[in-house]
């Protein structure tokens, strides 16, 4: 029994599918080539080594996106300010792809070189957001930026639509910083931001993060908030340091299944040093 050919039809069909399937291909190189663009553009945006005073340790941890293509703009930074000061600052850019992460280093470069002109955290984020929405780049961050006094250990923060940060003390207390905070930057010229004062205390904690820590698939912000509530806690106590702290909270987001970008900033006071 003779095989028929393929028509016509099917030599089309064919050469379709092929095509298609080239295309598919070539898309889902460049969509690759761009992720990992993007993680190293925002890896090499990204501080090394954090700032040191007597008596205090800050410490950093960062994880990308688990899943698909949802490359963000997470960043964290900490660095010394003209009056022997520590500034911080933890954030996230609207959107998951390398404009966001280019964007996400105007952000926090600005941050630094207006904190060399005022480090008072309500009129830094002020000028912030009006220097980005004078650049006209479209896009949006949410920030928490902190001024530590290590002399005193007094922390000034201000917010500007971020997720709140988590407080601990040595004596088993803990919980969300309750602040009132102000929009986004890139929003809306002239807006205020309030500025929150906290005693960071001997054996004491505060942990800055992005959404991506506590957020995702499988849990609540509320609820990834409280699992970090309860590991500053146990931290506080038992005298970890702020670099195995950092470490906890984000293998937590592992759990979390994150579909974003997860950053974790803890700043505490040593026991062991000076007393503020």
């Amino acid at each position: 029994m003779s095989r028929k050919r393929p028509t016509g039809d099917g030599d089309e069909l064919l050469a379709r599918l092929g095509w298609l399937t080239a295309q598919a291909r070539e898309r889902a190189e460049f969509q690759r080539s761009q992720v990992e663009l993007a993680i190293e553009l925002q890896r090499g945006m990204l501080p090394g080594d954090m700032p040191t005073a007597p008596g205090f340790d800050v410490a950093v941890q960062y994880a990308p996106a688990c899943y698909g293509l949802n490359v963000g703009g997470d960043w964290y930074d900490a660095f010394k300010l003209p009056d022997e000061r520590i500034g911080l600052s933890i954030g996230d850019v609207q959107g998951h792809n390398i404009e966001a992460a280019a964007f996400m280093g105007q952000v926090r470069v600005g941050l630094r070189a207006l904190a060399s002109v005022t480090s008072e955290p309500g009129e830094l984020l002020a000028r912030t957001n009006d220097l980005l929405l004078s650049i006209g780049a479209g896009l949006f961050a949410t920030c928490t930026f902190m001024r530590l006094d290590p002399s005193t250990g007094v922390l000034e923060s201000a917010r500007a639509g971020h997720i709140p940060c988590v407080w601990a003390t040595a004596d088993g207390k803990s919980g969300i910083a309750e602040d009132e905070g102000g929009p986004p930057l890139g929003i809306q010229v002239g807006m205020e931001y309030p500025v929150t004062r906290y005693r960071l205390t001997t054996g004491g904690v505060f942990v800055l993060l992005t959404d991506g820590v506590v957020e995702g698939p499988s849990v609540s912000v509320d609820e990834g908030l409280d699992q970090v509530v309860r590991l500053a806690g146990i931290a506080a106590v038992a005298g970890m340091s702020a670099s195995s702290l950092a470490a906890a909270v984000i293998k937590g987001a592992e759990r979390v299944g994150h579909e974003d970008d997860a950053a974790v900033l803890v700043v505490g006071h040593d026991a062991a040093g000076r007393q503020p």
